[in-house]
């Protein structure tokens, strides 16, 4: 008969806790075990997710052209980050009506909170399927830094959960690499990439570098195209590139934190053979 384990038995099945956290924020912790944590949750995303359904009347998606449009299109959208609020715009607002509107003054704003909304609880996400890995004994459930948390503060600001990490060099240079391909970016496009409404698809993969693409947006509005311009497939590119590489940096967080608080070397696990150590 073969010897029991001598590792813990997780909390609860980790698949499960995502997928009830991309339905409902929160409810994966509370599966999990987790409650207080989930309500906290819970009331972040949902309280993004209204703020920014009441400021763009929920009607983002009418920027998508018609010949785009269709049943799944919007899950490459940062709003399928939360299934939930996901069906709730389709479901109350989808691509609107038929005939031309005039949309709201705050719609670009809100916008970004409903896209900050789905990111958030991606990360929530992440945060539940810890939660369910975590042995029920052991260390505490709540380590310093949650590994979702930090990833959502790598979203934020690029670099910052690395810094938070004490990966102070590699936050530097994913700070400083990722918004100079967004700043460069945003100069080749003259701006126009700031545009959810023009360019709704390369906006959705640029609005993943948080903060410093919402803050350019809100300080320099959406140009008015009155020619040609140059280099705008490349601007639109760069600027895209930028948010979909801090995915990258994104997951690298979580992983890195996720290993130290399962009690894992992260520096071991990245070491390969014959190679000195890298952060």
């Amino acid at each position: 008969m073969a010897a029991p384990s001598s590792q813990p038995a997780p909390r609860a099945n980790p698949t499960v806790a995502a997928l009830l956290t991309w339905l409902v924020p929160g409810a994966g912790h509370a599966y999990a075990g987790v409650p207080v944590l989930g309500a906290i949750g819970f009331v972040l995303v949902v309280g993004l997710f209204g703020a920014g359904f009441l400021l763009s009347d929920g009607r983002m998606w009418e920027f998508l052209s018609a010949e785009l449009r269709g049943p799944y299109a919007t899950l490459l959208a940062p709003e399928a980050g939360s299934l939930g609020g996901w069906l709730t715009i389709r479901e109350l607002r989808g691509y609107g009506p038929t005939f031309p509107r005039e949309f709201p003054g705050t719609i670009h704003l809100g916008s970004m909170l409903l896209a900050a909304s789905g990111v958030l609880n991606a990360c929530l996400m992440a945060s539940a399927h810890f939660a369910a890995r975590r042995p029920v004994e052991g260390a505490s459930l709540a380590p310093r830094i949650d590994p979702g948390m930090a990833t959502f503060c790598g979203f934020l600001l690029p670099g910052l959960g690395h810094f938070l990490q004490g990966r102070k060099r590699r936050a530097l240079l994913v700070g400083g690499l990722l918004i100079g391909f967004f700043l460069l970016g945003t100069v080749l496009a003259e701006g126009t990439n700031l545009s959810r409404e023009s360019h709704f698809y390369y906006w959705s993969g640029q609005v993943f570098l948080g903060l410093p693409a919402m803050l350019t947006e809100l300080a320099l509005g959406s140009p008015p195209l009155t020619g040609p311009i140059r280099f705008e497939q490349v601007g639109l590119l760069f600027a895209s590139l930028a948010g979909l590489l801090n995915v990258l940096a994104m997951l690298d967080v979580y992983a890195w934190r996720d290993d130290q608080a399962m009690g894992r070397d992260p520096v071991q696990a990245r070491r390969k053979p014959g190679k000195g150590d890298s952060k």
